[in-house]
């Protein structure tokens, strides 16, 4: 399986936190599968992004 990169970087890991936990909830509301694994990363100029496995 590949990690698939979601599009945009943000400068703190609260505002990648939350996206990553908007990810892992929103699959059981709106009916489709919950991914994987959610995992956030730090990219080299230091910013922060989510990538999952699906």
């Amino acid at each position: 399986m590949n990690w698939v990169y979601f599009a945009r970087l943000f400068r703190t890991k609260f505002q990648a936190g939350c996206l990553a936990k908007r990810l892992e909830q929103d699959g059981w509301i709106y009916g489709y599968h919950d991914p994987q694994l959610v995992e956030i990363y730090r990219s080299r100029r230091g910013k922060y992004g989510v990538r999952f496995l699906p």
